[in-house]
C-alpha cells in the first residue's frame, strides 16, 4: 500500500513539476517574442531605411553562418568571422526552434 501511495505521489509532483515548467517555457517564448516585436517597431519607427539594411546585413551573416554549418568540413583553421557566424546561425536556429515549439501556443497574438 505504500509503495502504491509513494508511486502515485511520484507521478502527480512529475506531472504537476511538467506543466509547471510548460507555463514558464510558454511565458518565457512569449516574452522573447514581444521584445523581438518591440525591437522591430522601436527600429522602424526611428529609421525604416536603416532597419531593412541591418536586417539585409544580419541576413546576409546569418547566411554565412549557415553556409559554413552545413558545408563539408574544411581543413586548417577556421577564421574568426566564420566561426562568430557560424554561432550567430546556431544561435538564431535554436531560438527559432524554441519560439516554434513554444510560442505557437502563446494567446498574445
Amino acid at each position: 500500500m505504500r509503495r502504491a501511495a509513494k508511486e502515485v505521489g511520484d507521478f502527480l509532483s512529475e506531472t504537476v513539476g511538467e506543466a509547471v515548467a510548460e507555463v514558464i517555457l510558454s511565458l518565457l517564448a512569449c516574452a522573447l517574442l514581444g521584445c523581438l516585436a518591440l525591437i522591430a517597431y522601436a527600429s522602424w519607427s526611428v529609421s525604416p531605411r536603416l532597419t531593412i539594411a541591418g536586417s539585409g546585413l544580419l541576413s546576409l551573416f546569418l547566411a554565412h553562418g549557415a553556409w559554413h554549418t552545413l558545408r563539408a568540413p574544411a581543413t586548417g583553421r577556421r577564421r574568426s568571422l566564420a566561426t562568430l557566424a557560424t554561432v550567430g546561425f546556431t544561435l538564431a536556429a535554436v531560438t527559432a526552434l524554441f519560439l516554434l515549439l513554444y510560442a505557437t501556443g502563446c494567446d498574445c497574438l
